[in-house]
C-alpha cells in the first residue's frame, strides 16, 4: 500500500469515460493498472503487457494506444475513453451491433481493444474501405478465437453505415 507521503508517488487527475478524479499513484504505475485497479475501469484487458496484442487499447486524448505502454503519471490532465465509454456513443453502438451481427465476438479478451480501435479509426476509412485498409487499422490488435474474417466483415459494414456508403 502506498503512503500519501511517498516521494515516488505523483498526483494525477484523469477523466475516465467522462468521470474525472484525482489520486496519487506510484510513478511507475501503468495506465492499464491505474484504470483497472484505481478507477475500476475493467474494460481494458491485460493481454501481453508489451503492446503487441491490443487488448488494453484505450483512447487517450483522442489517440488510440496500448495502455500497458503508458505510465499513469504521464496522463495528468488527460481524458481516457475505454470501450465501456465508447460503446455508448452512436459509432460505438453501431460498431457493437456490427461485431455481434458478424459473429466477431467470442472469448471477450480482445473485443474491448478491437472496439476501441475500430471506433477510433472507422471515420478515416471512408464508406468503402479496402481489405488492406481494414487490416492496417486492426494491425495492433490480436484475436486468438474468432479469426479476422468476421471482424473485417464487421468493419466493412460499419464503415458503410457510418461514413455514408
Amino acid at each position: 500500500m502506498m503512503s500519501p507521503n511517498d516521494l515516488s508517488a505523483t498526483e494525477v487527475s484523469v477523466s475516465v469515460d467522462g468521470h474525472a478524479a484525482a489520486s496519487r499513484v506510484p510513478s511507475t504505475r501503468l495506465l492499464l493498472d491505474y484504470l483497472r485497479e484505481d478507477r475500476g475501469a475493467t474494460a481494458p484487458k491485460w493481454g501481453c503487457g508489451t503492446g503487441d496484442c491490443g487488448a488494453c487499447t484505450v483512447v487517450l486524448d483522442g489517440v488510440a494506444l496500448d495502455s500497458c505502454l503508458v505510465y499513469a503519471a504521464e496522463c495528468d490532465g488527460s481524458s481516457v475513453m475505454t470501450s465501456a465509454g465508447l460503446e455508448t456513443t452512436p459509432v460505438g453502438i453501431a460498431a457493437t451491433e456490427e461485431l455481434l451481427a458478424a459473429g466477431a465476438v467470442q472469448c471477450g479478451i480482445c473485443t474491448p481493444g478491437f472496439l476501441v480501435t475500430i471506433v477510433s479509426g472507422v471515420g478515416d476509412l471512408g464508406p468503402s474501405p479496402t481489405r488492406e485498409q481494414i487490416v492496417e487499422l486492426l494491425s495492433g490488435n490480436v484475436c486468438r478465437c474468432t479469426g479476422y474474417l468476421p471482424i473485417i466483415e464487421a468493419v466493412q459494414r460499419l464503415a458503410a453505415r457510418v461514413n455514408g456508403g
